[in-house]
């Protein structure tokens, strides 16, 4: 009897065992269908998607295609049709890591209550792809296609559609300004500034890098090119992106100060093509405004350290608008100030003699009342600059002269003593020679006088510099 008990005991723990062997095997042999598993699930070709939607947490939106794809809400919306054919790319070609087929218990894979619902619809045919939970073990997701099967994809559509309307406008775009040839601003600052290739017999200046100038009635005054060029780039990288609204009212406007803008610039530029290509020229207008209420409050005394301007700048609420655009765009404070530093101190010559040294022949000096003339013989690497026939090195008086730059701009005439007078000789057919002047000013600053128009206050230690590397030569 025990022994025939003991008999039934094992044939029980047998059976077990063969069932369990069973079962593990099928995993087993799952396992490796799933690990073989890559192909294609859903190819959709996205030119034949008429609509796409899809509800992602609290959040629903969704878009029909007529001659364009438009925003179900409101067809006035400006939907970026680029961003709508990523979406629709995502599923041109869609492959599955693993399937997990026949499935019943779709809770255990997030797809009971799916994270994300895509919809799409092709002519007759519809597709729902339902996203359930992120494998942390396999680094996917588990996607329902409606099939009766649950996939591990190889791209998370979450990736994608993890997204609000404010990520589906089309923004306003700000271009590279290749060629350009005017530069219009009005508000604050009201002029212009034309393009002018330079010319060794251009009256308007001796600095053969200048190309940018102000219009003054006949005159135009050299602006700094590689200001100009940042002022521009500081357009063309303006972050557009945090938009107000994206169909602007006359109310709009008033509530932005865009109706009055402090700034407006208007660009006339020609745009880079293929070579061959006749491009003809384009105009980009920038309005900007800070808030109403901040124009009007009264303006405090601002502190020059950086750490306080940069907190004035982040205090700073103030707005764009593109062209005729019905979009409104908050920006940066640090934007802000960028874009409306445009007058024409902000872009002209900081620099007390802009041009290139090469262009020196000569130079007489007046310093503490005695007259010293430098000269030279020969051009380019051949010249040679002389004191008393006596060969110079001019590297410590050039490098002194090169950093001779404004601190502010000023009119003022000069009311104290004259620290250094200088005539400097040109290689140039109009601009024979250069007068500058430096007067003291105060203990930290000298007048520069330049052509016998007063134009700014440089660093007096840079004036000490400069007679120092004179007194080297000539002492």
């Amino acid at each position: 009897m025990k022994r025939a008990k003991r008999l039934y005991c094992l044939l029980a723990i047998l059976a077990v065992v063969c069932v369990a062997t069973f079962f593990v095997v099928r995993h087993q042999e799952k396992q490796e269908e799933i690990r073989n598993s890559g192909e294609t699930v859903l190819a959709l070709s996205s030119d034949a998607v008429q609509s796409l939607s899809w509800t992602y947490e609290d959040q629903s939106l969704a878009f029909h295609k007529e001659d364009s794809w438009l925003y179900d809400e409101d067809s006035e919306f400006p939907v970026d049709q680029e961003k709508v054919e990523e979406l629709l790319g995502l599923f041109e070609d869609f492959t599955a890591a693993f399937i997990i087929k026949d499935v019943t218990d779709y809770a255990q894979y997030g797809l009971d209550d799916p994270t994300c619902t895509i919809q799409l619809a092709a002519g007759e045919q519809s597709y729902e792809i339902t996203l359930g939970n992120y494998s942390t073990m396999d680094s996917q997701r588990y996607v329902s296609l409606g099939d009766g099967n649950v996939y591990l994809v190889n791209t998370d559509p979450m990736d994608y559609f993890e997204i609000s309307l404010s990520d589906m406008i089309q923004h306003d775009e700000t271009p590279e300004f290749d060629t350009v040839e005017e530069i219009q601003l009005s508000g604050n600052e009201s002029y212009e500034i034309v393009y002018q290739e330079y010319t060794e017999d251009s009256p308007y200046t001796y600095c053969s890098d200048d190309v940018y100038f102000k219009k003054e009635g006949d005159d135009l005054l050299p602006l700094d090119t590689s200001l100009v060029d940042d002022y521009l780039s500081s357009i063309t990288n303006l972050t557009l992106t945090d938009y107000k609204t994206y169909r602007a009212t006359d109310e709009d406007l008033a509530t932005y100060g865009l109706d009055d803008p402090e700034l407006t610039i208007t660009v006339t530029y020609t745009p880079e093509t293929e070579e061959d290509a006749q491009a003809e020229a384009e105009t980009f207008t920038l309005s900007i405004s800070r808030d109403p209420e901040e124009r009007q409050a009264p303006q405090e005394e601002t502190d020059s350290s950086s750490d306080a301007a940069e907190e004035e700048e982040e205090d700073i609420v103030a707005y764009v608008r593109v062209d005729q655009s019905g979009i409104i765009y908050q920006i940066s404070g640090s934007s802000y100030t960028t874009l409306m530093a445009a007058g024409y101190d902000d872009l002209r010559h900081h620099e007390v003699f802009p041009a290139d040294s090469s262009i020196l022949t000569g130079m007489d000096v007046v310093l503490d009342g005695e007259s010293y003339s430098i000269t030279s013989q020969g051009s380019g690497e051949d010249q040679v600059f002389y004191y008393n026939e006596e060969e110079l090195d001019l590297t410590n008086l050039l490098s002194a002269l090169e950093a001779l730059s404004a601190e502010r701009f000023t009119g003022k005439t000069p009311t104290q003593a004259e620290e250094l007078d200088l005539t400097l000789y040109l290689d140039n057919q109009v601009h024979s020679q250069v007068h500058i002047q430096l007067y003291r000013y105060d203990g930290e600053s000298c007048l520069a006088v330049i052509d016998e128009v007063p134009v700014s206050l440089v660093p007096r230690s840079d004036v000490v510099d400069l007679v120092e590397a004179i007194h080297a030569i000539v002492l």
